[in-house]
């Protein structure tokens, strides 16, 4: 189960990742994705879609409310 210390090194892994490729696109940031965290090309672009339509704000509430619930993977199997 995920805890504050696995989002924070997560963090710090992708802070990383995207340091040291070029972001200025979506492709580049999936590519990247795929390549160094062994994403599928459609968890990784739907990871990204994610992040672009809902932000932090909500994410961060959604992360919290499925650590609380124990929702671990999801039900779209990413």
């Amino acid at each position: 189960m995920y805890s504050s210390k696995n989002v924070i090194s997560l963090v710090e892994e992708y802070q990383t990742i995207l340091n040291e490729n070029n972001t200025e696109s979506k492709e580049t940031i999936v590519n990247a994705l795929v390549r160094e965290c062994e994403w599928s090309a459609p968890a990784a672009e739907h990871l990204h879609r994610l992040v672009i339509d809902n932000g932090m704000f909500m994410l961060r509430n959604a992360l919290a409310l499925s650590i609380s619930l124990k929702v671990e993977d999801g039900e779209l199997g990413f």
